[in-house]
């Protein structure tokens, strides 16, 4: 794309008085991000032109509806971003065999333990591991990708959905792990410019790009129905996306959810070969 489309791309992005599904609607009738942006009256340039110029010397990618490297995955959402934002291999995000690992950030011993395994044999086994870079199941999941790719050039890599701008690793404790996926062939993405603060509203809406993204989605530990984890689990169920879960002692309010999940027909993983089932 011309640079002043880069430009228009971003700043109907960050035009907030229309939703995403308006915006694609826009893209759909006009096929211009030019027109779209003058006939919205769009002049934001100076700041965008200062937020590429970051993104650029980051080599942070933008990604727009229409680019071929925009996830064909995500265009299943109703209100699919109109912009993401991509560091490190972003071409894993057309890519087939991803599964996304899922589950409470306030994990137990076993659950740190069991996300960490599903990841490595995920890997192990050429599938990327999507998750949210969060505390709990979520950074440990990607730990055991890691693990893997130390050892294994041909192995599955690690993909990290975050609800905030690329320029700050949100949480902070996992800039760490964010560095290795990088470096190790995975790539972090966001719908959220530079500069987005990791706000409450954000993770939700990160949760339905986990959904999306993935060919199915698997659970290692969840609370209750009012979870981060469990809302990834309604818009899964929502995009008819097959949904794994690991068993857990029924004392532990952290095996809660995923027990429930398993009484209202979730599929149950007491191997982790389960997760493959006849696709891989």
């Amino acid at each position: 794309m011309t640079y002043k489309e880069l430009v228009n791309w971003i700043m109907l992005a960050e035009y907030k008085k229309i939703t995403n599904k308006k915006k694609i609607e826009l893209v759909h009738t006009y096929h211009n991000i030019n027109k779209i942006c003058n006939i919205l009256s769009l002049n934001q340039i100076q700041k965008i032109n200062e937020y590429i110029k970051y993104m650029q010397e980051k080599n942070i990618q933008v990604i727009s509806y229409v680019d071929k490297d925009y996830p064909n995955q995500l265009k299943c959402l109703y209100d699919a971003p109109i912009v993401i934002y991509a560091v490190g291999n972003y071409k894993l995000l057309n890519r087939p065999n991803k599964i996304a690992v899922i589950g409470s950030r306030r994990a137990s011993n076993y659950g740190i333990y069991i996300s960490r395994e599903i990841g490595k044999f995920l890997s192990q086994n050429n599938i990327h591991t999507i998750s949210g870079l969060e505390l709990g199941i979520d950074v440990n999941s990607h730990l055991g990708v890691l693990k893997e790719n130390s050892v294994n050039s041909a192995s599955g890599r690690a993909i990290a959905v975050i609800g905030n701008g690329l320029d700050n690793i949100y949480p902070y404790n996992n800039q760490g792990v964010a560095k290795d996926i990088i470096s190790n062939g995975g790539c972090i993405i966001s719908e959220y410019i530079i500069g987005s603060k990791p706000v409450r509203n954000n993770f939700p809406a990160r949760n339905r790009i986990i959904s999306a993204l993935s060919d199915k989605l698997v659970v290692v530990e969840a609370e209750n129905e009012k979870s981060g984890t469990m809302i990834t689990v309604d818009f899964s169920l929502d995009l008819g996306k097959e949904i794994y879960v690991i068993p857990g002692n029924i004392t532990s309010k952290m095996s809660k959810g995923t027990n429930e999940l398993i009484k209202s027909g979730a599929k149950i993983v007491t191997d982790l070969n389960d997760i493959l089932d006849e696709d891989y």
